[in-house]
């Protein structure tokens, strides 16, 4: 698991059987220090994030096939979470 900014959606017009349903967002993944780190990412979500949000990030490939239910699905990264922000009042 890692933490990601959100920084955009993606559109497909023809995308893989398996990803029917699915959010597709670009992530930055950020390092200890929330700062970016590698390159940017494809991946599923369930969970509708905005842009500027930060999410939990998997790269298990095996529990993204496990979570779409289909096993030949090219899908590696999936969201698992949407970092909650305090409000103070």
């Amino acid at each position: 698991m890692q933490l990601a900014t959100v920084i955009g959606h993606a559109t497909s017009t023809i995308k893989h059987e398996s990803l029917e349903g699915w959010t597709l967002v670009l992530v930055q993944p950020l390092n200890n220090s929330r700062a970016a780190e590698g390159d940017c990412q494809l991946a599923a979500s369930g969970f509708h994030p905005s842009v500027g949000q930060t999410v939990v990030l998997s790269s298990d490939g095996k529990g993204a096939r496990d979570l779409i239910g289909h096993q030949k699905s090219p899908l590696r990264y999936f969201i698992i979470a949407i970092e909650s922000q305090a409000v103070v009042v």
